[in-house]
């Protein structure tokens, strides 16, 4: 990377901050090892991080003790080249000029799929749209 070149960023978004976009950020932060500069937020922070989203991430190596519901802000929406919302609860309205997607994630709960099996679907979903994203933001 040349001095001139600036890191890729990303915003996810949910409803809460405590499922989805944390397991999204989790799980970009691993794949990129530095190289996109990552952020969650939720439209409506709650109070703390889903402890089934903390155990599948911890499945895969990845710890995000520490983290917690963020709000979003017109700062880091207008820091991101990225802002990508999982799930249909939360809405968002991205800046002019920035990427905007929305990924429909995959819902086990729909299926009568509940608990740790539910959340490592929810975290392969993901997953597999996570490759493509860092792929598209760091040309790899």
């Amino acid at each position: 990377m040349t001095e001139t070149t600036k890191m890729p960023s990303v915003l996810f978004v949910c409803s809460k901050n405590g499922g989805k976009s944390q397991l999204a950020a989790g799980l970009m932060n691993q794949l990129a090892g530095g190289a996109v500069t990552v952020h969650s937020a939720g439209t409506k922070p709650g109070k703390s991080l889903n402890p089934l989203v903390v155990e599948s991430l911890a499945e895969l190596g990845i710890d995000i003790t520490g983290e917690y519901p963020k709000p979003v802000t017109d700062q880091v929406l207008g820091a991101v080249d990225v802002v990508i919302v999982l799930g249909t609860e939360a809405k968002v309205e991205a800046p002019e000029g920035k990427r905007l997607e929305v990924w429909d994630t995959d819902e086990p709960s729909e299926r009568g799929i509940e608990g740790m099996e539910r959340m490592r679907l929810v975290r392969d979903d993901i997953k597999t749209r996570i490759q493509k994203l860092h792929a598209e933001l760091t040309g790899n």
